[in-house]
This record gives C-alpha cells, structure tokens and sequence, in this order.
C-alpha cells in the first residue's frame, strides 16, 4: 500500500511537455508512481480540478539567519516552494571567528537590509566553520529544505583578519590557497556552491564595500581551484561590469578554473540599458567553448516598495517629517494630516536626479492593490492619475500615502521597466542561458517584496498577462522546478517522476495570486519585514508528507539541510 495516491489531478510533470490527467502514488518521501494508479494509499487526495506540480525551487534567497530562528523559512513556504538556496552574492555568517561577528552582521545588514539587532538576537553562533554552520542549521526543525552557499564575505575576513574586511587589500598567495583549501572542505562539508559579489551597491551598514569588490583574478582562481578539487559545487556572482570587458573576462576565468556551473545576476538597468544583451551574448559564446556560464534573471521588474512604514518613501529627507520621528506610527500620520505640515512637507521634497530619485520621480510610482499589478501601465503612476484629475502630483501623492492609516503600499519598478512594460524581462526568460532567481527571500525586509517571484512566473506568464505575449505553463514550471534544481545539483527533484523527491503542489490554478505585500513585526526583537502571502496553494508537500495546506501550516516539518549535490534517482 502506498503511503498517499493523489487522484485525478491535472499533472505538470516538470519535464516542460504537455499537462495530463492522472494519479500519483507517494511512497517512503519518493513518487512511487505516475498515471494510473491501481493500488490504494494509506491516505487519498482527490486533487480533481487541481494543477499537480512539483515543488519550486528557489535558488536565490538570503535566509541565513532567519533559518535559525523560522522554522516555516516564510514567504518561501507560502508559495509553493520546497527547496531554497541561500548564502548569494557573497554575504553570509561562515567561517567566522568569534572577533568576525560583528563584521558579518554589518555586512548583512547593509547589504541585505536586515536589521542588525534582528541577528544579533536571532543566531546563537555555535560555530566557526561552514560544516558547523551546516550543523546548525540542522538543528532546527523545519517544513522546507535549505541548502547553502559558501559566501565570499565570511571567507575572505576569516582568512585575512582585519585586512580581508578591505577590498582594496591584497591577499597573499599563501591566504589564496588557505582560502581555495577551505573552499574544498565547505563544499565536501555539504555547500552547495561558493557565492562572490562586485558590485558597489553591496556596502556594511557604515557604507564599507563588500569585501569581495575587487578581488584580485589570482584569488577567485585560487579559490575556485578548491571547488575543482571537490570536484563539486557551483558559483553564483553579481557584478556591476562597468569595465566590462576585462570584468567579463574575470568572471568567464573564475568559472573556467573552476570547471564548475557558474551563474551570475543580468538584469536591465536603466543607467546601461543595453548591458544585459552584451552579457547573455558573452554567456552563450562562453557556453560554446565548454564554459558552463549561467545567467539567472527576475521573472518580473525588480521594484522596491515604499509605504510610511518602510525603509524609504518620498518624504524620508524632509526636515518636517523627520521632526516627528520619535512620535509612534500612529501620531505621526495623524500630525501629517494637518494642512500646514503637509504643505511645508511636499514643499522640502528632493527634486531632480539625487539619491532620492527612484523615491520621488511619481512617474514611476503606483499603488499596490491587491492583487498587484507588476507590469503596471504608465497611465497607472501616481503623476498620471493626478494629471487625470486635475490635481498637482505631489500632494496627490501625499494624500494617498497618509490615507489608510498611512499603511498603503507604493512599487517603484527600477530594473527590467526602462520601456514600462516586461517586454525585457520576457526575452531574459525565454534565453536558453537562463534559469529563474533573484528573489532574495528573507532579504531586504523593508525595502523589497520580490520573494512572490515564483508565483509570479507562473500566474502572470501563464495566465494573466494583458500587455504583451504569456508563455506556456508547463514550459514555466519546468524553468522554476527541474531548470532552477539543476543549476545546483539537485537533481533528485523538480520533476514528478517515479523514484524523485515527492516535493509537489496541488494548486487551483484560476484561484492562484500573490498577496498585497503587508508589512508584519515579528523579527527576533520585534523588528519589521514586508511579506507576501499566495492564494491558491491547496496542498504543498515536502518529501511526502503535507506541510502547508491553504497557507496555513499543517505541523509537519520534514525538511532538511542538504548536503551537496543530489543525483538522479537510478
């Protein structure tokens, strides 16, 4: 007898071929079987009507703290997804030294918006190394799997001390090999993959660089080394490619030395609109000399959300409104009703091309409803609706930040929105490169919502899109389950066949949306985090048993912390 048989149900197997009606048999955490099952499980689902899928894998996420202390690793878990990778873009919390904590700390909060007290309450740091990270984290019982990354960040500090905090520093090439030595161990410890990031957006909390900005090609070799030697593991990197060919070429060599996959963030900035066409071009002609480059690309415009609430929104300068910083939420949004104030606020609004642009210009500003629209036409922006009704856009626009309670959400696409559509980020979807990520679950907590990206793939690409050509749902999950696990080594999931992980959704695809984003205060010491929840999700199932069903947790916490690759069921 089979310990569940899923019938009826809609399958999409994850292989990208065409949908079909059957059952699916689950026995010991494996898919038994597939199509008609005769034999009857200790436990039915009558999933007629119902999509049955595989779990979603998300490769992009920043859950290294959180997964200390969130049993749920939520948002992940409310969309559908079963397996998460963190540890990206070379920020993370091992190999540390007891005198490195703080460095670590900053480093994430900086880069990643989370706050620092959050950490410090939340990680107990019983460990050193990236084995007793791993350690760890399996200590804490948990309803998804979670696999992680070596990140630069943590490793560079942790072989050159003080001097490995500095990007401008040099190691030497005794410290590159102790590095790339200790690359091989994490990843025979179980990583996943080593993680570097050059970009000058990744700064500490005091506006340092990221410790890997600019590593020399000598040291990423040496530490890729470590990874050919384990003979495992992946690369995942981020780099602003402002001298693009020889940083190009820096990244082409760190994958080469390593004979590794190695993936790197390309999406449309609107100061280099052209970049990401130059990227794919040099990751496909990489990829036809042996060298396995990746792309990994959002499934939506990359946007930040703005509220009264959030880390930023348009009157965060204004010395009028900084005057009422120490008034609770409450007070403060009443006092900005008053008309004087509101008139000496939209007046001391930054004007013009400053830091404070993307925050200001109201062109590019819409109001979130629920559910969202995340290919908003232009017509849609705060400025037009106000010129539509005859008002000046900047006090149109503080009038519906204050109403509601001044609890009202505003999206700000910034990347993959040059043209105001997601034209760009439909041809980054379609690229043979490429593979779905980006979504920075457990990151920048007030800043960004882009954790829903999965679901997003699959409801605007493949049901809802009105503003330009949607793309086939089988094809989708596919990109999100069997491509994204590949890209790691996960190769024992993301697709629904007999003997694979019975990771898998049941989802009542016309029910299936992303939430409002809302914004909720349970981080260790209270702290905030915009999360998004998903309607839809009917059952989600981790190594066979239900773990969430209608968004609501069952009790059951199968998931685990993987340790390297997983290959192919025989």
């Amino acid at each position: 007898m089979h310990d569940i048989v899923i019938r009826g149900g809609t399958i999409i197997d994850g292989s990208g071929g065409p949908r079909r009606t059957g059952d699916l048999a689950i026995r010991d955490g494996r898919i038994a079987e597939v199509g008609e099952v005769s034999e009857p499980g200790r436990r039915e689902i009558d999933a007629t009507g119902l999509l049955v899928t595989p779990g979603l894998v998300d490769v992009h996420t920043h859950y290294d703290g959180q997964v200390l202390w969130d049993p749920l690793v939520t948002p992940s878990s409310w969309h559908g997804v079963t397996t998460v990778v963190m540890g990206n873009c070379g920020v993370g919390f091992a190999p540390v030294a007891p005198e490195g904590r703080d460095f670590l700390i900053e480093l994430m909060e900086g880069v990643e918006d989370i706050p620092a007290g959050t950490l410090r309450e939340g990680l107990p740091w019983d460990w050193e190394s990236f084995s007793e990270y791993l350690d760890s984290v399996g200590r804490v019982a948990r309803a998804i799997d979670v696999g992680a990354q070596l990140p630069h960040g943590a490793l560079r500090p942790y072989v050159m001390g003080e001097r490995g905090g500095d990007h401008t520093q040099r190691a030497t090439p005794e410290e590159i090999a102790r590095m790339g030595q200790l690359a091989q161990e994490a990843i025979e410890a179980g990583a996943l993959g080593f993680s570097t990031s050059r970009t000058i957006n990744h700064k500490t909390r005091d506006g340092r660089n990221t410790p890997s900005l600019t590593a020399s090609v000598e040291e990423l070799k040496g530490i890729a080394a470590g990874l050919r030697r384990a003979g495992a593991g992946v690369l995942q990197g981020i780099a602003d490619f402002f001298d693009f060919d020889p940083e190009f070429e820096l990244i082409r060599a760190t994958a080469e030395a390593a004979g590794r996959p190695m993936s790197i963030s390309v999406m449309e900035n609107p100061d280099s609109p052209a970049m990401w066409r130059d990227l794919l071009e040099r990751i496909d002609a990489a990829g036809r000399e042996g060298i396995d480059l990746r792309a990994q690309v959002a499934t939506r415009a990359i946007g930040l959300i703005m509220g009264l609430q959030n880390t930023y929104h348009p009157y965060i300068a204004c010395p009028s409104y900084r005057a009422l910083e120490k008034l609770s939420f409450e007070q403060r949004v009443a006092r900005m009703r008053d008309p004087e104030l509101r008139r000496r606020i939209v007046g001391e609004v930054p004007r013009g091309d400053g830091a404070m642009s993307n925050f200001t210009r109201l062109g590019n500003v819409f109001e979130l409803q629920d559910p969202p629209d995340y290919e908003p036409d232009p017509e849609q922006s705060l400025e037009a609706r106000a010129r539509r009704a005859g008002a000046d856009p900047s006090e149109f626009a503080y009038d519906r930040f204050v109403q509601d309670g001044g609890r009202g959400l505003f999206y700000v696409p910034v990347m993959n929105y040059v043209a105001g559509n997601s034209d760009v980020t439909r041809e980054q979807l379609l690229h043979p490169r490429s593979v779905p990520g980006l979504g920075d679950g457990g990151a920048h907590v007030a800043t960004i919502c882009d954790v829903s990206f999965p679901t997003s793939l699959l409801t605007h690409w493949g049901r809802d899109r009105s503003r330009g050509e949607k793309l086939p749902l089988e094809w989708l999950v596919k990109r999100q389950c069997r491509d994204t696990a590949e890209l790691v080594g996960l190769n024992d999931r993301g697709l629904l066949a007999p003997g694979m992980k019975a990771d898998l959704n049941l989802i009542d695809f016309e029910a299936l949306n992303v939430c409002e984003p809302e914004m909720l205060y349970d981080l260790p010491l209270g702290e905030k985090r915009l999360v998004q929840r998903a309607r839809g999700y009917r059952k989600t199932l981790v190594s066979g048993q239900v773990v969430m069903e209608d968004g609501e947790h069952t009790g059951a916490l199968p998931g685990e912390v993987l340790r390297g690759a997983r290959p192919a069921p025989a």
